[in-house]
């Protein structure tokens, strides 16, 4: 059984459809990147996984239940928390309190402050600064350890490297591999296909919100991907 199993997700905005039946799976203890360009489907996708969309409830499934078309605080108690684009933070509390909001549905498990804190250290120092106050990179280590809180099963990350220097995107993900190392599992949506290749156990490509390519990294060539997310 997986961890994840998404079969025939689709999503509207009214007349509009953003996604046309996308089956996808994450295992306990993998990475799996999801690639594409702008409007492909990637954050409808997401939003739809976590209960920001509309969803058939048989089509989302979180280690065997039926979790489709719950409302997010429901997902979020059950073991999912997206890091949304954006980050999104509030801009009238403190970086711990921000961090603190992540703990609300009260999960057991790992993650407390002790060891966001350990994971990244800046974030102590700066623990009574506004969350708005950081640095882009800073802010999206806040929104990561929020999500972290919630002590998620699997943690959805939605363009963790947009707006960001590479020195930052490099050090935003040499975390990953310590998130992993306490059982949180990651679904990473990454404009960057290079970036994706390099973190991802299995990678998948959106265009025009279908599912146009699927594999291991290492297996895929520049030119499969290419085709799947451009299109040519």
């Amino acid at each position: 059984m997986s961890l994840l199993e998404a079969q025939g997700v689709t999503a509207f905005y009214g007349d509009f459809q953003a996604l046309y039946g996308i089956d996808l799976t994450v295992e306990e203890g993998e990475t799996v990147a999801v690639i594409g360009s702008n409007g492909a489907g990637k954050s409808s996708f997401l939003r739809a996984l976590i209960g920001l969309q509309v969803a058939a409830r048989d089509s989302v499934r979180l280690d065997g239940q039926a979790i489709g078309g719950l409302p997010a605080h429901q997902v979020v108690g059950l073991g999912l928390a997206l890091v949304p684009e954006g980050r999104r933070l509030f801009p009238s509390l403190t970086v711990e309190e921000n961090l603190l909001i992540g703990a609300y549905a009260g999960r057991p498990g790992p993650w407390n402050l002790a060891r966001l804190y350990a994971l990244f250290p800046i974030l102590e120092e700066r623990r009574h600064s506004p969350g708005t106050a950081l640095s882009g990179g800073q802010q999206q280590m806040v929104a990561i350890g929020r999500a972290l809180m919630s002590n998620p099963r699997l943690l959805l990350c939605d363009e963790l490297s947009l707006g960001l220097a590479p020195i930052i995107i490099r050090d935003i993900y040499a975390a990953l591999p310590g998130i992993k190392a306490e059982g949180t599992s990651v679904l990473v949506v990454e404009q960057d296909v290079g970036q994706a290749m390099r973190v991802a156990d299995r990678l998948y490509c959106f265009q025009e919100g279908r599912v146009s390519l699927a594999g291991r990294p290492d297996e895929l060539t520049r030119e499969q991907i290419s085709l799947a997310y451009f299109g040519i």
